[in-house]
């Protein structure tokens, strides 16, 4: 059976957006000093700034580290006024992790210089390549969200444990 030209090019084209995606954030990072977080931090703290309120476990889990490793980063971040815990009021086994004012500044702060950094990048291009990349962006949000979607069904399919069944309860999903 012989691939399409098509075909053939798809893993080349992963590759390329691969390599393309971690060397732009290598650069974008470069602007995270002035936040004074470490790169795990910040990536915490991004989580419950942008995405809202979540457990140790949960955090953990989309950070991709353990439950103990997770825990010396949220003291941390504890410590330095960035995060608040609260007590889950129906389920006192839970507790909630919410980034601060000060956490949430600290954020919006470093995005908003990451944000500008690469907007003067693209700033040098041509305005075909700059709509070429507003097209390609749309693209990826597309992919990416199909990939959210196939990761919210199996985590709707597997074993749900206490903090999930807690999550649900608190945006109103019952079982």
């Amino acid at each position: 059976m012989q691939l399409s030209s098509v075909n053939r090019r798809e893993p080349d084209v992963a590759e390329r957006l691969h390599a393309a995606a971690i060397h732009l954030l290598r650069r974008l990072r470069r602007h995270d000093d002035a936040m004074g977080l470490t790169p795990a931090r910040a990536s915490a703290l991004s989580i419950m700034v942008f995405g809202g309120r979540v457990t140790i476990g949960q955090l953990a889990q989309a950070e991709q580290v353990s439950a103990p490793t997770m825990t010396r980063l949220v003291v941390g971040l504890e410590r330095d006024g960035l995060v608040r815990r609260e007590h889950d009021p129906e389920d006192g086994r839970v507790v909630w992790l919410t980034a601060t004012a000060k956490g949430t500044r600290i954020l919006h702060q470093g995005r908003r210089r990451r944000v500008e950094a690469l907007a003067a990048d693209l700033a040098a291009l041509d305005p075909a390549e700059r709509d070429t990349l507003a097209q390609a962006a749309g693209i990826i949000e597309r992919v990416l969200g199909a990939g959210a979607r196939k990761a919210d069904v199996k985590g709707q399919t597997r074993g749900r444990g206490r903090e999930r069944r807690a999550a649900d309860r608190a945006g109103g999903r019952e079982r």
